[in-house]
């Protein structure tokens, strides 16, 4: 205990203060906070987040950390999760009282009111939001999701209670009006505000918050509010001009709510819309006013031409992120448009764009040089010639993705291989033309990739890992699913060349046996995830193989695979003592088992 007694006796609380801050994990200062008296009270007040899930009485359960924790700036509570019982820290629990007590604590809703249905007994209510404004006066940060018990009069009680408060997420809560204009009246730092399916709240509670803070507001959501149209997004246009970000996803805005708004926040750099009534001319207006621009997400757009992306590209010469999502009646005329202005492009993600082709994407790769990351799904009309456009162009392109690209090949991977040689994460999917030549290049010239995903690659086969084994060394993550030619000798060249493999998913491979996965296990001991589903080939030997030497593994996947029997079971569960999630059949599963695991195990429902 000497040492002990040198710390506590020579360092200030300042400085003991300052080393808690810098714990990486929650695991850690609860670690520390059990040290000593001293250190448990520092450590309490050292604490600034805390979050909170479903609980049997939430709000009983915020007074109690409100009184312990003082110093929280920063509030999340989400009902989607659930939480364990608290520990009561910090003096000597009598067993059966503390127990007790906290029974009483997690059931005291049982004894609620006659009215109140189970499921409102874990949501928290305005009695609880109370206890948040009058126990954290600091606060700056509450997430507020799916509290469908909430109302206006506990957001009231936080507006007037928190005047610092700087970011407000009421995602899925039904909070009406009032409770917004109280926000804007009292929280007049308010910067980051996500209303997603608030569906209680109407035009007047965004236009009165507009009035109150809307020159500090920053960030805005808004999503699937039925009754919040065009005249909120004027309030927003005219009061709001330090606007930077706006996501808006509503069948119920046109082009005069997105016009006020390009004309009025000048200062906007993210855009995301999802607005199947809005059309070139809103559009139009944020390539000519949003000069700052430099993220746009457009999505399901029905009325968008190649006027509009004209427009942004002549306008938006900031633009770094691109992402089209299924707007049929944009072309590469459109596309070319944003590669000769937008030379500071780094993202570009095409999703479904039907239209948009092989000559687009040239465009891309012979303009847009800072590239980083290009992702193209379900692109019919895209060709080899365009990616080896990219592969000339774009340097430092880092990331590609390619989903049902049915006319892409080799030629196309094989010239990323040989221009990108940074390439760290490549994910391909049903892309049947490509095979073994683009992946074998990529494991050639591509010596910093880190993750490889080739899912449902029929042309692949074991060649190509054999060269990502000897030319990749840093790999962690590789996914081969269903890629019917790869078997034994693929998957143990990976595992004698990437040590660093942390993820396997070697799903429907008909062809791999134990041999492999015994390889997988002395090679690559820093293995977590695996999923061996469909794999019929694989038994209880391999199993026991790979779990020997992996001790770090956490999920394993083994569903369909009729060679693991019950037994391989109990063995992965007994020697893994960090596993969190085991998939497998009912069937395979002893009692014995069940009741020594049965939290991390997870059934596939095969009785439908």
């Amino acid at each position: 205990m000497r040492g002990h007694d040198w710390i506590n006796s020579m360092l200030p609380d300042e400085l003991i203060l300052e080393i808690f801050r810098n714990l990486d994990s929650k695991s850690s200062r609860d670690a520390c906070s059990l040290v000593c008296r001293r250190w448990l009270t520092l450590e309490r007040f050292s604490r600034d987040t805390i979050r909170i899930g479903a609980s049997g009485s939430p709000d009983a359960l915020v007074d109690l950390l409100a009184r312990r924790f003082p110093n929280v700036t920063n509030v999340y509570i989400d009902e989607r999760l659930s939480v364990s019982l608290p520990v009561d820290f910090g003096r000597r629990r009598n067993p059966s009282h503390s127990a007790l007590s906290w029974l009483r604590l997690h059931f005291v809703s049982e004894r609620s009111e006659p009215g109140a249905s189970e499921s409102d007994s874990y949501c928290i209510s305005d009695a609880g939001l109370t206890a948040v404004a009058d126990g954290f006066m600091k606060l700056e940060k509450l997430s507020l999701i799916w509290c469908s018990n909430a109302t206006s009069a506990g957001l009231r009680s936080v507006a007037e209670k928190c005047r610092f408060l700087k970011s407000l997420d009421l995602q899925g809560c039904y909070v009406g009006d009032q409770g917004l204009v109280a926000i804007g009246k009292c929280c007049r730092q308010l910067e980051i505000l996500n209303l997603r399916f608030c569906e209680g709240l109407t035009d007047t509670g965004l236009v009165e918050l507009a009035l109150g803070c809307g020159n500090t507001l920053k960030w805005l959501g808004v999503a699937a509010c039925a009754k919040i149209t065009d005249i909120s997004l004027e309030a927003v246009g005219s009061h709001c001009s330090s606007l930077e970000t706006l996501s808006l996803d509503s069948e119920f805005v046109h082009n005069k709510g997105v016009l006020a708004v390009a004309k009025g926040c000048s200062l906007l750099k993210n855009l995301s819309l999802q607005c199947i009534n809005v059309t070139d001319e809103a559009l139009t207006a944020v390539g000519v006013f949003c000069l700052s621009l430099e993220s746009l997400a457009l999505y399901s757009f029905q009325r968008f031409t190649d006027k509009s992306l004209c427009a942004i590209g002549k306008g938006c010469k900031k633009l770094k992120s691109l992402m089209l999502s299924d707007c049929y009646f944009l072309s590469d005329k459109g596309l070319e448009a944003v590669a000769a202005g937008c030379l500071e492009l780094a993202h570009l993600e095409v999703n479904g764009c039907h239209n948009i082709g092989t000559y687009g994407l040239e465009s891309i790769g012979r303009s847009c040089m800072r590239l980083t990351e290009l992702a193209l799904l379900y692109c019919q009309k895209v060709g080899d010639e365009a990616l080896s456009e990219v592969g000339k162009g774009c340097k430092y392109l880092e990331a590609l993705h390619l989903v049902d690209c049915s006319i892409i090949g080799d030629e196309a991977i094989y010239s990323i291989a040989m221009g990108c040689r940074n390439l760290k994460r490549l994910h391909i999917r049903r892309c049947y033309e490509v095979g073994s030549k683009g992946i074998i290049a990529v494991g050639e010239n591509c010596k910093y990739l880190t993750d490889l995903s080739i899912r449902f690659c029929d042309r692949v086969g074991d060649e190509a890992l054999v060269a990502i084994g000897k030319g990749c060394p840093s790999l962690r993550h590789l996914n081969v699913s269903g890629c019917h030619q790869i078997g034994d000798n693929g998957i143990i060249a990976i595992a004698r060349g990437c040590p660093q493999l942390s993820y396997l998913d070697v799903s429907v491979l008909q062809n791999l046996r134990d041999m492999a996965l015994a390889e997988v296990g002395e090679g690559c001991p820093l293995l977590k995830d695996i999923v061996l589903s469909h794999c019929r080939q694989i038994t209880d030997v391999g199993l026991s193989h790979l779990v020997k030497r992996c001790k770090l593994l956490e999920s394993c996947h083994m569903v369909y695979c009729p060679g693991i029997t019950a037994a391989g079971v109990a063995t992965v569960i007994s020697t893994c003592t960090n596993m969190k999630k085991v998939l497998i059949e009912k069937a395979k599963v002893s009692e014995r088992t069940q009741r020594r695991a049965g939290s991390v195990i997870s059934y596939l429902c095969v009785d439908l």
